[in-house]
């Protein structure tokens, strides 16, 4: 069993998850001005993105430049991993590799401190993706903990490059939002990813 093998019903009973949706969890983040060069590489990319219609093609073009926009700006607060593995307890099936990880944390040669798991929906189904993006957080909350880092919330983002929806974990609470956000209007996505590796998203 890994990461992929999740569903909500096994994360409730065989991991003790309480799963809440709600709309609009992220409406509290302020906005931030978006990079004018990363606007400017997702308006060209997104239409070769859309006519390639691949899973790659959408990660390496709308995906991994946001990210990387996010390492660029606090690249003394954060770190980035792509396709690592990241088994914490392969007894429970929390085991995998992950699509991407920000750490909370500026060392780059080994993964400390993640803080939020982003990964790729399969066949473009957010909702599929949604269970194994929230075992992913698990693993990550229980890895700080098993490292002594402070609990924080741990929050998780199940994308098609195109359309991107958040998650957030707060001890055995998950909360799905239902607010689906487009590329097309980057900011809001931006905002959130900021707020999020620099522990300034609103208290629930």
């Amino acid at each position: 069993m890994a990461y992929s093998d999740f569903t909500i019903s096994k994360l409730q009973h065989d991991i003790g998850l309480t799963i809440i949706e709600r709309e609009n969890l992220f409406s509290g983040v302020e906005e931030i001005e978006l990079p004018e060069h990363l606007a400017s590489t997702l308006i060209r990319y997104l239409p070769l993105s859309q006519n390639m219609n691949t899973e790659k093609g959408r990660s390496e073009l709308l995906i991994a430049p946001v990210l990387i926009e996010m390492k660029l700006r606090h690249p003394d607060t954060i770190s980035l991993f792509s396709g690592i593995e990241f088994s914490v307890d392969p007894s429970v099936g929390l085991n995998g590799r992950c699509d991407f990880i920000l750490s909370r944390n500026p060392l780059q040669l080994a993964l400390t401190a993640p803080v939020c798991m982003l990964m790729e929906a399969k066949k473009e189904d957010i909702l599929a993706g949604i269970p194994q993006c929230l075992a992913e957080m698990v693993a990550a909350q229980r890895f700080n903990r098993a490292e002594g880092i402070p609990e924080w919330p741990i929050y998780g983002v199940v994308t098609t490059g195109i359309l991107w929806r958040f998650l957030r974990l707060d001890g055995a609470k998950a909360t799905v939002d239902n607010t689906e956000y487009f590329i097309r209007t980057p900011v809001p996505i931006f905002s959130i990813l900021n707020a999020m590796v620099l522990g300034q998203i609103p208290a629930l």
